[in-house]
């Protein structure tokens, strides 16, 4: 059943995107902050409340667990998701191009 609780949050934004490669938890954390150039930090209690609420929603499975590491990928409905935020999202900053004139009739 595809994804269809509304937006999803920067974090599980984040999570998604950077498990297009599958990845650890640890490891994940990381790749969050290159991802993002350093504007995003996820400390471990977010990032697993995240893990576990994608994996609930189906989004992301286990593809490894050897009782200290999981690997967590993707699954084809979180990439359905993550491509439909990445397009509401452009959307949003289309929007706002509003802005960009903000300061030219005064």
């Amino acid at each position: 059943m595809p994804y269809s609780s509304g937006p999803i949050s920067e974090a599980m934004y984040y999570v998604l995107l950077t498990l297009m490669n599958p990845n650890h938890g640890y490891q994940l954390m990381a790749s969050i902050e290159q991802v993002s150039n350093g504007r995003v930090h996820m400390g471990p209690g977010t990032l697993y409340g995240v893990l576990t609420r994608l994996l609930k929603d189906g989004l992301i499975v286990v593809i490894s667990d050897n009782g200290r590491r999981k690997t967590y990928a993707i699954t084809e409905d979180g990439k359905s998701a993550l491509k439909e935020e990445y397009d509401r999202l452009i959307c949003m900053i289309q929007d706002g191009n509003i802005l960009k004139g903000e300061n030219q009739h005064e």
